[in-house]
């Protein structure tokens, strides 16, 4: 029992769900950090969004394939580079006011409102040029940048009410991000400690949950047994060691939980020795990606089905865009590394590499929330490094200032940085990989730039076919593995853990919540 609490302190618990008849009581990592969704920064926020509101079209976590609660029809013009959509009549607010084209226009317009601070709005920003209203026909018509291949998928934002609005410019303070209101399967209030929601029939949505509860989670040893003994129903994420204990229970089901995330190791290409493209091979050949899964995350390496699996590109392996053709180096090659070293004009003394006359020093910081899912991490990455000669100094990066320098490109004093990227219905990486410059690459860590990169990013920009994407991608994916601003990780595979009773739980990847309306307590 003393190592299994070890365990669960150390890896950490996302959330547990307490249900009583149809009333939910569930704890998260954390309250969200607003419930406006244009200002949506952690997966707690867009758990709780998917509730409160309804995006413009969202995939089936059955088949998915593409749907609208809100859209009866839709009509491509111009070739992609616009889209009409036809709302659905009858689509109330939670304050009983009717869903309009006006609404929908209102929401482009805030994310493409530059004085809204809002991360999530960039890729919008990048690829929406604007938004007609046609009251008469219930609908709205709204124009892309450029012809898009799947201009649906360009779509997919929460839609927010006008008239809870002064104008286009929301203060991420404003009132509504206490008591939200959508169209969704429930209303919420953001209280300090707690978010309140409560179900509200629809003409498209229905319920079967009547009230909830998030709340901030406490110790995750106390979640996780009253887990097992029937104190609460559900855990959002089990992590890798603690899913032994938790499948034990005959009273409980572990259930796939995709986010579509990939783990990296974002390399400062303009710093000092990583300028050249064989000291940063070097490094991703000094890192054991198969002792470092066994390390952090207590993955068996025998495992024929690890609850991890590695990945060489921006994509995780399931992903149409992952190029099969990149191999992986899972297991360190030291020999390799100091050959690449020593043609770079690097020398060892003492076991340490110097290069220009200076020991090759790395500043290595780690978003911090991720050590509870793969505990030690950053130091285990710090260890590989210095035991293959790289002097190296470690950091926790606060979320707070990863969420708002890190992607800003404000973390330049790092060397590498350690994070996770996750992907809602697009799969678009573009704003990590392209040269910060005209309103492009707005996610670029390290503010890297390679002009065959741009290109290759330019030709999925002008994809006219899936087929178009995928090529363009596949290319993608090669190249970065050559040239290295990223050292390229895993996948961690995540799973919740349901109690029986709770019946009919689809679990949408990504956003969870999607299918919430079919949710049962039996």
């Amino acid at each position: 029992m003393g190592r299994l609490r070890h365990l669960l302190v150390g890896v950490g618990l996302v959330s547990a769900v307490f249900l009583t008849g149809s009333n939910v009581d569930y704890f998260e990592e954390q309250l969200p950090s607003t419930m406006i969704p244009i200002y949506a920064r952690t997966m707690v926020d867009r758990r709780a969004h998917e509730l409160v509101f309804d995006r413009m079209f969202y995939r089936s976590a059955i088949t998915n394939e593409l749907r609208s609660r809100l859209v009866e029809r839709y009509q491509v013009l111009e070739g992609g580079k616009k889209i009409k959509l036809v709302l659905r009549s009858g689509v109330k607010w939670h304050d009983g006011k009717d869903l309009t084209p006006d609404d929908v226009c209102f929401t482009v317009d805030a994310l493409l409102n530059e004085k809204n601070p809002s991360n999530d709005a960039k890729d919008y920003r990048e690829a929406l040029a604007g938004c007609e209203s046609q009251p008469k026909e219930n609908s709205a018509v709204i124009a892309f940048r450029k012809i898009y291949h799947n201009p649906r998928e360009r779509v997919a934002f929460h839609v927010l009410p006008k008239h809870k609005f002064d104008s286009s410019q929301i203060s991420p303070d404003d009132d509504f991000a206490l008591r939200p209101i959508g169209t969704g399967p429930v209303k919420g209030s953001k209280g300090r400690r707690e978010v309140s929601f409560s179900s509200v029939p629809n003409a498209h949505r229905r319920a079967n949950v009547a009230q909830l509860q998030l709340k901030e989670g406490g110790d995750p040893f106390v979640q996780v047994r009253t887990l097992i003994n029937a104190g609460v129903q559900g855990v959002i994420a089990v992590a890798p060691p603690l899913r032994p204990e938790v499948a034990a229970s005959d009273d409980v089901a572990l259930k796939s939980y995709d986010l579509r995330s990939w783990w990296f190791i974002a390399v400062n290409t303009a710093s000092g020795a990583l300028k050249h493209q064989k000291v940063r091979q070097a490094l991703d050949l000094t890192i054991d990606r198969s002792e470092l899964r066994e390390l952090t995350i207590g993955v068996d390496k025998d495992d024929p089905n690890p609850p991890c699996e590695f990945i060489s590109g921006p994509f995780v392996q399931s992903s149409p865009y992952y190029n099969r053709q990149v191999k992986v180096a899972e297991r360190s090659d030291r020999a390799r590394a100091g050959t690449l070293m020593e043609q770079a004009g690097a020398t060892k003394a003492a076991g340490r590499w110097t290069m220009d006359g200076a020991p090759v020093n790395l500043r290595i910081g780690m978003n911090a929330p991720l050590d509870t899912e793969a505990r030690d991490l950053l130091n285990q990455i710090g260890n590989q490094l210095q035991a293959g000669g790289f002097d190296r100094q470690v950091y926790r990066v606060t979320a707070d200032d990863w969420n708002r320098k890190a992607v800003a490109g404000q973390l330049k004093d790092f060397d590498l940085l350690i994070g996770k990227w996750s992907f809602g219905m697009v799969e678009y990486v573009n704003p990590l990989f392209h040269s910060r410059k005209g309103g492009k690459g707005s996610m670029n860590i390290f503010n890297y730039s390679n002009p065959e990169v741009d290109k290759i990013l330019t030709r999925f920009d002008a994809a006219r076919t899936d087929t178009e994407a995928r090529d363009a991608y596949h290319d993608l994916h090669s190249l970065l593995a050559k040239d290295l601003p990223y050292i390229f990780l895993w996948k961690l595979d995540t799973k919740s853990a349901w109690r029986n009773e709770v019946r009919n739980n689809t679990i949408a990847p990504y956003y969870y919540f999607t299918e919430f309306d079919g949710w049962t307590i039996q």
